[in-house]
């Protein structure tokens, strides 16, 4: 059985939330986009992404065929605006069956797993995150560095052909829980302190979802904050 929290929130700076979150726990399939483009090109981007990869999943395509689909639908939106302004989003998603997990991201939207401890299991397709791994940055320099929101791969933006979906595949065991957020989390919100939240059985999981996201905005509320808990009990 699967428990679930989820929420989303503008955040304290921005006019408009161009995340948006899927959530659907019969389906077994979670996920999380993040929008960015003029106008309101980041809000279509992040909804037209969420609605193909849960459309494709539920005619059977597997996570990495549906949000590669998703992508090419993007691209195809985009051709038919006539302005020269980006419209993309990140994506992270979960697709949960029975005995095993799977993940799949593009960007720096998150995904962490809890068991005996939180762990991020998805890889931020990030200049500063390229820096850490090439040993130029140490993790706390990439905290802190002015261009760590610099993302290197996103649906809409990078060319299907160029596009590297992050992926990672596990059994699925009681009592591991996922996280899934945007950076608007992440941004203001330590790893220790998302820990401290997500490690509470005394909460639900709606309960510590909300917690997360007050955190954040206590945090600043720079950008828009979603964020879903879920539990395999």
């Amino acid at each position: 059985m699967i428990e679930f929290g989820h929420g989303t929130h503008v955040g304290l700076r921005r006019a408009r939330n161009e995340d948006t979150y899927y959530a659907d726990a019969g389906q077994g399939l979670f996920l999380v986009a993040d929008g960015m483009g003029g106008h309101q090109h980041g809000e279509v981007a992040s909804a037209l992404v969420r609605d193909a990869v849960a459309d494709l999943v539920t005619r059977g395509h597997s996570l990495i065929e549906a949000i590669k689909g998703a992508g090419e639908r993007l691209m195809a939106q985009a051709r038919g605006y006539r302005d020269a302004l980006p419209m993309g989003t990140t994506i992270a998603a979960l697709r949960l069956s029975p005995g095993n997990y799977e993940v799949a991201w593009v960007g720096d939207s998150r995904i962490y797993l809890w068991k005996n401890g939180l762990k991020q299991i998805s890889h931020d397709h990030s200049l500063v995150q390229e820096l850490v791994a090439a040993g130029t940055l140490d993790p706390a320099q990439a905290a802190r560095h002015p261009q760590r929101n610099v993302i290197t791969q996103a649906l809409g933006i990078t060319a299907v052909d160029q596009l590297h979906i992050g992926l990672a595949r596990g059994k699925l065991e009681p009592g591991m829980a996922f996280l899934l957020c945007s950076d608007g989390l992440t941004e203001e919100v330590s790893d220790a302190v998302i820990a401290g939240i997500v490690e509470r059985r005394d909460l639900a999981a709606q309960e510590c979802v909300d917690h997360l996201v007050l955190a954040a905005l206590e945090g600043g509320g720079s950008d828009n904050i979603t964020v879903i808990l879920a539990r395999a009990n």
